[in-house]
């Protein structure tokens, strides 16, 4: 029986680590991590193996040659062009065709007893048995679910938080019978989990899955890479570590040198030829390559240095990776999560802060303290995206530097002479960051329409438009004056797709970025009109019959924002008594505190009362959101205000569909169904839910929290279109908010956060998974367990922080207190709250 090893991939993620060597060289414990699966491979019989190359494939067959060494046999498949994960192997079907074959991935470290995994798959008289193993975190991974005598049920390729129920991840590591390789065409990018193995599913083939035991970590990371070679030094993983134990934990390989007044606290490696000087301090977790000299009064800890590699005196490495043939010279500081290149110079006294990576062939000059990379670094974060956009603290975490970065990769992502829109909130950090901005885009050879202080539905607006390929925001974060966000959006106006974002989240961490040619700076132009011609539209598009008729009086609040710039254009027109306060903009004060909220919310409601309005509309400070207080005076939350809103376009519309998030209460949808509206639940993201409100038959949606979609003006939020159809429905309707408001059923619906380590999210959901067996479920978002009664609760992880939120609704507060309860033990006790 033969193996196939894939050893075609780049990995991106790793750079500057793998900016000149593919991943299956990177060494761990001084060893290439493909030389550690062949190995494996070897231990269970394997003898024969083909080898699928792509990337610098030169390199992996001067390593490794013909296997002899290693008492294998080995053949190689290059690809001209990445085929896929399927595809690679079916390039090397001539070698295949005639038995079963094991396929296994070259880049990740495991010890899975591959000989119990083909009796397993023998015994199940499997078509397909894929290696599974259970993960803190696997978004990263394929989920896999299988039913209890291991038949494969579904696949999910890379899921978000909230399509995580499952912890159960595919390693890459599969046996096969020959007859799939006839399901793979040949010649084109092809993936085994995205393409061939839910069409086999499909056709009811033997699929299984064998859960593993073993050890598996995917060296995708920096931090994987780093715990791999942590596991090994601690005996987690079985591998052939060609070295001898100094002390305990303590390990040495040929030819190395220590000086008896060194100190070693393992546990640690030091390879072949290499040299410790006295006083130097190697703490636990350090590994050196072969030939590196560490000299006396330099400290590392949890350091991984590759070959050749000269420390200096004093030198200080703590949680970083030092490439080839590197120099770090005297007293030179290097910080956690830093990675430096091959063949650089790191000079004297020089500092390297948290996080930097410095590519290949680089000079760090002598007393020079570097925060940044010598290119640009990737920030280090969990996800370079939050709910906001891009969030962080003014010129601490968002600086004009940053912005530059971020608008160099977002062009990077876009051709040569689009065009993208930019605008701001009223606030003086917006203002000096979008300058850095527009920079930027300008030097990408991007053309930019600059709106300066406008609305965001009004930049929404105008990135729609037939010429332009995106836009850039910059708003104050709500209830944080110290912080900003910056919002991408794509050419329909709404906010970049997740899709959309890990693309520009990859080329930003590669820092690989597009600069223009001296004739091919772009232009930045301030087009003319831009709020009268968003208003103009909004006016054309919304119905506002009746309203002149009413003589309807309203009160509304600007907040200081930038909706001041458009009411007067739209109000005008409207033919409406209006009220405002806050009208103008505010650049000291561009948002509110939660005080603040609610003190200016107990104004409106005064004013609205004591002038007998119809209602009272607060904006937030970029238009986008809406908060209510009806005509007596009264603050309609959130919730409720979506359900008055939804029932006053359906009762009108009667028909159509209606787009919502699914931690909306279900009084919503009895609320449709009672004019024969339809609900299309999405999931809890924003771009989901514009993308649900773009198609034709959408004549609502909201998101629960003051956001709302007017689809037939524009299929993203905007407060000023929902304010002026709101008009126009009460206008119409002759009811005031508060009986339309006494005629809906109140929900009762509760809510709880469980705070949840990054660890035990996958846990978590797939214990949630398991204790629902026999109930409905509901995956649009998290996990919906949907009781016969029509109660339910909702578990659903938080995609930014580490918490869990629940929701539970029943037909009385007993009934939803009682499922919040249950569902939140199986919660905290999954994630070692209790």
């Amino acid at each position: 029986m033969k193996a196939v090893v894939m050893a075609g991939g780049e990995g991106t993620r790793l750079r500057p680590m793998t900016a000149t060597q593919p991943k299956p060289l990177l060494p761990i414990i001084n060893k290439p991590v493909m030389e550690h699966v062949l190995r494996l491979l070897k231990r269970h019989g394997y003898t024969e193996t083909v080898v699928t190359v792509q990337f610098l494939a030169p390199l992996i067959r001067n390593y490794f040659g013909d296997g002899d060494e290693l008492g294998l046999t080995l053949h190689y498949a290059a690809e001209e062009i990445p085929l896929g994960t399927a595809g690679s192997v079916r390039n090397a079907a001539d070698r295949l065709r005639d038995e079963r074959f094991l396929v296994i991935s070259g880049d990740a470290l495991t010890d899975i007893d591959l000989t119990d995994m083909l009796r397993f798959h023998l015994e199940h008289e499997a078509l397909v048995t894929i290696g599974l193993k259970r993960v803190p975190n696997p978004l990263e991974f394929g989920i896999i679910i299988v039913d209890e005598r291991g038949r494969i049920q579904r696949f999910l390729e890379k899921p978000t938080w909230g399509q995580v129920f499952s912890d159960t991840v595919n390693t890459g590591i599969y046996i096969m019978e020959p007859s799939v390789l006839e399901e793979v065409p040949p010649g084109r990018a092809v993936d085994w989990s995205s393409d061939v193995f839910p069409r086999l599913l499909e056709k009811g083939c033997r699929l299984y899955g064998y859960v593993a035991e073993g050890y598996w970590e995917d060296i995708g990371t920096f931090e994987s890479y780093l715990k791999a070679q942590a596991d090994v030094l601690e005996g987690r993983v079985k591998v052939d570590i060609d070295a001898f134990e100094l002390a305990p934990g303590v390990w040495t390989a040929e030819g190395a040198s220590v000086d008896p007044e060194a100190v070693l606290k393992g546990p640690l490696y030091i390879g072949d030829y290499a040299k410790v000087e006295a006083g130097a301090e190697l703490r636990e977790y350090t590994v050196l390559g072969s030939n590196v000299v560490v000299k006396e009064g330099a400290f590392l800890h949890r350091a991984v240095v590759n070959d050749n590699v000269y420390i200096g005196p004093g030198g200080h490495l703590r949680g970083c990776v030092i490439g080839k043939n590197t120099d770090v010279m005297a007293r030179a500081r290097i910080e956690e999560n830093v990675v430096v290149g091959d063949e650089c110079v790191i000079e004297a006294e020089a500092y390297v802060s948290s996080g930097v990576k410095i590519y290949p062939f680089k000079t760090i000059e002598a007393g020079a303290v570097v925060n940044t990379s010598v290119i640009w670094e990737s920030r280090g974060q969990r996800s370079l995206f939050g709910p906001r956009g891009v969030s962080g603290l003014v010129n601490v975490e968002i600086t004009p530097e940053l912005c530059v970065r971020l608008a160099s990769a977002y062009a990077t992502t876009l051709k040569k002479g689009d065009t993208v829109v930019t605008s701001r909130d009223a606030s003086r950090a917006a203002r000096a960051l979008k300058r850095a901005v527009i920079s930027a885009l300008n030097s990408s050879a991007i053309n930019v329409l600059d709106l300066e202080a406008a609305p965001l539905p009004v930049a929404r607006f105008h990135t729609a438009r037939q010429d332009v390929r995106g836009g850039i925001a910059l708003r104050t974060t709500a209830g944080d004056p110290q912080s900003v966000d910056i919002v991408f959006m794509d050419e329909t106006g709404a906010d970049l797709s997740q899709a959309a974002q890990r693309k520009l989240e990859r080329v930003f961490t590669r820092q690989e970025y597009r600069r223009a040619f001296p004739g091919e700076i772009a232009e930045l132009s301030f087009p003319a009109r831009a709020v009268d011609t968003y208003a103009r539209e909004l006016l054309r598009c919304v119905d506002i019959r009746g309203v002149k008729e009413s003589n309807m009086k309203v009160v509304v609040d600007c907040a200081g924002g930038t909706s001041s710039l458009v009411l007067p254009s739209l109000l005008g027109q409207a033919g409406v008594d209006v009220l405002t306060v806050n009208n103008r903009l505010d650049d000291a004060a561009p948002t509110e505190t939660l005080a603040a909220r609610r003190r200016d919310l107990q104004r409106l409601a005064e004013l609205v009362a004591s002038s007998r309005a119809a209602f009272g509309v607060r904006f937030d400070p970029v238009g986008e959101r809406i908060s209510l207080v009806d005509e007596k005076g009264r603050l309609i939350s959130d919730e409720r205000a979506l359900l008055v809103l939804l029932d006053l376009v359906a009762a009108e519309r009667r028909g159509g569909r209606v787009a919502l998030p699914v931690t909306t209460t279900r009084v919503a949808e009895r609320v449709c169904r009672s004019y024969g509206v339809e609900v299309e639940w999405t999931a809890t993201s924003l771009d989901t839910l514009t993308r649900a409100a773009s198609h034709p038959d959408m004549i609502f949606a909201g998101d629960g929290r003051g956001g709302f979609i007017v689809p037939e003006f524009a299929p993203t939020l905007d407060g000023l279109a929902v304010f002026l159809r709101l008009l126009g429905l009460v206008a119409r309707t002759r009811m005031s908010l508060s009986q339309i408001d006494a005629r809906i059923p109140e929900a009762k619906m509760l809510k709880r956060t469980v705070p949840t380590p990054w660890a035990h999210k996958g846990t978590v959901m797939r214990s949630v998974v398991e204790a629902a067996e026999g109930y409905r479920l509901d995956t649009t978002d998290g996990v919906r367990i949907v009781e016969d009664d029509g109660s339910w609760a909702l578990v659903l992880p938080d995609p930014a922080e580490a918490v869990t939120h629940l929701w539970a609704e029943g037909h009385d507060m007993d009934t939803a207190q009682a499922l919040l309860e249950r569902w939140a033990r199986v919660v905290e006790q999954a994630a070692g709250a209790r």
